[in-house]
């Protein structure tokens, strides 16, 4: 039987979110800071073939589709805002930082990324580490020139000092509080982010895993810093599973969500987590604000922050990893969520 172009495209889409596994091997030699050469081609339509921005509350501004010839760009995982909507930190599951800068044009729109710099992650000694299931890095958060991230099959999560020129090993590794043996191998902690620091929780450490499940079904998830420490869970909702999130101003949760099939390919989804149900104990959950199927500009979904633009819109910016596949895309995604 003839399978069509797209067919096959979806198949081995599936296929490479499923595995999670194909990336080439980490490059040898000294863990410096590599400038890349990324090439961004812009983005004009979310729904592809339509013209429609809005979609539910939130606003499509504008995105990239990014490519490099440098072996090692992509596995993008994970990323957080430096200065909003410009500078940027991300952790790539192939055990690799990256920084660079989104930029803008006239009328706000993202046009390309500069500066872009990747490294490998290093040890104690600082020798790059070559066991790629030592870096599976999947999570990341920042506060006060402190990267804390989330690593999954050797699963901990681990703060790191900030230095764009030079990367070291972690100076600490935090209780996440969820017992280990709770934690899948290949679904463990994929949002780490901090809390509103005005709200219940003071501003302190939040981990959700991607698919490590209780006996209700329900993802765990712990509050690892502040005065309410405990784990609560996340209310599964349909075939979905979490690969990022951060909090928005009013303490709410935002949490993007992937789902993927042979048949169908994969789909995202944007769901706004209550603030106040996430608490010990208690089992958090909220509304749906976007779906979308490979109709829309996705691939891989993996990488979410919330930042405020110089006017004063709320703006959600995603990113997606594209296990070093050729089939698969490295993508950069700017909305408005819209609050009323």
């Amino acid at each position: 039987m003839r399978i069509s172009g797209r067919s096959l495209r979806r198949m081995v889409l599936a296929a490479c979110a499923l595995a999670g596994m194909l990336s080439p091997a980490i490059a040898a030699g000294p863990a410096s800071i590599e400038p890349v050469e990324i090439s961004a081609r812009p983005i004009n339509q979310f729904h592809i073939g339509h013209d429609d921005r809005k979609f539910g509350p939130l606003e499509f501004v504008g995105g990239l589709e990014m490519t490099s010839p440098s072996r090692d760009f992509g596995a993008l995982s994970a990323f957080r805002f430096l200065k909003p909507g410009g500078d940027f930190i991300g952790v790539a599951d192939t055990g690799f930082w990256f920084f660079g800068t989104v930029t803008h044009d006239a009328d706000k729109r993202p046009s390309g990324i500069q500066n872009f710099r990747m490294q490998q992650m290093v040890d104690q000694s600082g020798q790059p580490i070559e066991r790629k299931w030592e870096v599976d890095a999947e999570g990341l958060a920042v506060k006060d020139g402190i990267a804390t991230v989330g690593f999954e099959r050797n699963q901990r999560v681990a703060q790191f000092r900030i230095d764009p020129d030079k990367m070291k090993a972690p100076f600490k590794e935090l209780d996440y509080l969820v017992p280990a043996r709770e934690l899948r191998q290949n679904r463990g902690f994929e949002t780490v982010t901090h809390a509103n620091p005005y709200g219940q929780h003071e501003g302190g450490l939040v981990v959700v895993s991607e698919k490590s499940l209780d006996k209700a079904g329900n993802i765990y998830a712990a509050i690892i810093e502040g005065p309410n420490k405990g784990v609560f869970t996340v209310k599964r909702n349909g075939d979905f599973d979490i690969t990022d999130g951060a909090f928005l101003p009013d303490g709410d949760l935002l949490l993007l969500e992937r789902s993927f099939s042979m048949a169908g390919g994969v789909k995202m989804r944007l769901r706004r987590i209550y603030g106040e149900s996430v608490e010990k104990g208690a089992v958090a959950d909220g509304p749906v604000l976007l779906e979308a199927d490979m109709g829309y500009q996705i691939d891989n979904m993996e990488g979410l922050d919330v930042w405020t633009r110089d006017d004063g819109a709320q703006m959600v910016s995603l990113m997606s990893d594209d296990n070093h596949s050729i089939l698969q895309r490295n993508l950069y995604l700017e909305f408005i969520l819209h609050e009323d």
